[in-house]
């Protein structure tokens, strides 16, 4: 039995088909789609399989256009854009039935040295040994819906300790912020271009909830039809990622059935790691009368 850590870097080990075309496949879950970060983080590595080794990602920017189909592969088809002295530019496409169901635009430059300055970690944050799992709230959270209960219960390569739980239960209109600890559940190999891909897809996780807080609502409602639209990304400072992570997130709007979240990943030292913004469908649905 592989563990969920081992199949992880197993999806992310895309097979080569021809030149600058690559394939991808899902892990078969009980969900109606292929989860968002694997999309990102899988066009991720089909670009940077035709970038040189000494140039690493700096910035991705990607589009969500139709849901993926987790029973067949994503074919991931790569134009490359621009070979400069520095900096190098692909974008990827993500194709199943026929269909671009994705697309990601990424920049690549060489490492250099330069002017230095970040925000700092937010400020008292309860450290993430002395909060509990996902799995161990199942056990003291009360009114969690089922929904959120089935996929906190799952095993996942990923241990996630939310700082802020009373959005998951109650339905009071709350600030629109909180703060996740993330870790990777098993050793991350030494691969520096690994790592800003695990990276992008562990960002996909709780960011669009954060727009919801404000409304004192959940993706998870019944009457919320709610997706991903896009996806932008950042990586400032490398990292081991063999450690928490802290994602402070915040939502500065919510309009048009569609929410805004940022949000930045820190190392457990106050090292500001990369930036993440999103925005996301979340439309009421209408029911109609009975």
């Amino acid at each position: 039995m592989t563990t969920p850590m081992e199949q992880l870097l197993g999806i992310l080990d895309l097979e080569e088909l021809e030149h600058n075309l690559y394939r991808g496949r899902s892990p078969q879950v009980e969900w109606q789609r292929v989860f968002g970060g694997q999309t990102i983080a899988q066009a991720l590595v089909a670009a940077q399989r035709t970038v040189d080794a000494d140039r690493h990602v700096h910035s991705l920017h990607a589009y969500f256009m139709l849901p993926g189909d987790i029973k067949v592969p994503i074919v991931y088809q790569v134009d490359r854009i621009r070979e400069g002295s520095s900096f190098t530019t692909r974008r990827v496409t993500a194709v199943q039935h026929g269909q671009a169901i994705f697309s990601l635009e990424a920049s690549f430059q060489v490492r250099e040295k330069g002017l230095d300055h970040q925000m700092p970690m937010p400020h008292d944050v309860p450290a993430p040994e002395t909060l509990p799992s996902q799995r161990e709230l199942l056990q003291t959270v009360e009114n969690i819906p089922d929904a959120i209960r089935k996929f906190w219960a799952r095993e996942r390569p990923l241990d996630i300790r939310p700082v802020n739980v009373e959005h998951y239960s109650s339905r009071d209109k709350l600030p629109p912020r909180q703060n996740v600890w993330i870790r990777l559940n098993g050793p991350v190999p030494d691969d520096a271009r690994l790592r800003p891909v695990l990276l992008a897809y562990l960002s996909d996780m709780t960011l669009l909830d954060t727009s919801t807080f404000a409304h004192g609502r959940g993706l998870f409602d019944p009457d919320i039809q709610a997706a991903s639209l896009d996806h932008a990304m950042w990586f400032h400072r490398a990292h081991p990622l063999d450690d928490w992570l802290l994602y402070a997130q915040d939502s500065p709007s919510t309009s048009g059935s569609r929410g805004f979240s940022r949000g930045a990943l820190y190392a457990r030292d106050g090292t500001l790691i990369a930036s993440v913004a999103q925005e996301g469908l979340i439309r009421l649905r209408r029911h109609s009368p009975t």
